[in-house]
């Protein structure tokens, strides 16, 4: 269990199509990240999740959208995120996250890197009989 599972308060979303098996996915969870430190990994799930999320603000305001970067580095860590709703990006300090709510859809959620192998050998397979079937067209099997 990461620390972020372990210390940070989640609450489930009341809206059954959010609701997920906890140790599949973060869909629908709700992070209050009571150190910098909890913070700075709740924005490293956000920025690993493959869906949107909702960031609630210190001014109040909700943002949502996908973290596409994130610099815990900088003298003032931040976070880059394309909103849902608008154009372009916006640049939030983690200082002003209170919240991280994973709502968007995890696209990768169910899939795993068996399940990538297996198609890929699969397709495998069916390129070598259709190029198997071509020769033996030309006659050269």
């Amino acid at each position: 269990m990461t620390r972020l599972a372990a210390h940070l308060t989640h609450e489930k979303m009341t809206d059954d199509k959010y609701r997920a098996p906890e140790s599949m996915t973060l869909e629908g969870r709700v992070f209050r990240p009571a150190t910098l430190a909890e913070l700075a990994e709740a924005v490293e799930q956000a920025f690993d999740y493959r869906g949107d999320v909702t960031l609630d603000l210190t001014s109040g305001v909700k943002i949502e959208g996908y973290v596409f970067n994130r610099y815990p580095s900088s003298p003032r860590p931040f976070l880059q995120l394309f909103p849902k709703q608008g154009s372009g990006t916006i640049e939030i300090p983690y200082a002003d996250v209170t919240a991280i709510t994973f709502t968007g859809k995890d696209t990768a959620s169910g899939k795993s890197w068996e399940a990538w192998v297996a198609k890929k050998e699969s397709q495998r397979r069916i390129e070598a009989a259709q190029s198997e079937a071509a020769a033996k067209a030309r006659g050269h099997l």
